[in-house]
């Protein structure tokens, strides 16, 4: 995906441990990221900029960090 690539060289750099997901190589990823996107607050300035929320780091399922957070979340795991 778009943008995904970047983000995923400053995790390796930082060395954080992360699964990476394709959404567009699996249904079961795809609905999952659609179910977050749906139904979650997090995502709605996103959706009001138009846009579609990738990449996002999600973490454990309850945070959710965007391209414009990718450093505030570096910052947080270090």
């Amino acid at each position: 995906e778009p943008g995904c690539a970047p983000v995923k060289e400053l995790l390796l750099q930082d060395e954080v441990k992360f699964a990476y997901v394709n959404i567009t190589e699996s249904m079961v990823a795809l609905k999952q990221f659609l179910k977050y996107r749906d139904s979650r607050a997090d995502f709605d300035r996103i959706k009001k900029m138009g846009a579609v929320g990738i990449p996002c780091i999600v973490v454990e399922g309850e945070e959710f960090y965007f391209e414009d957070q990718i450093e505030e979340f570096l910052k947080s795991v270090k």
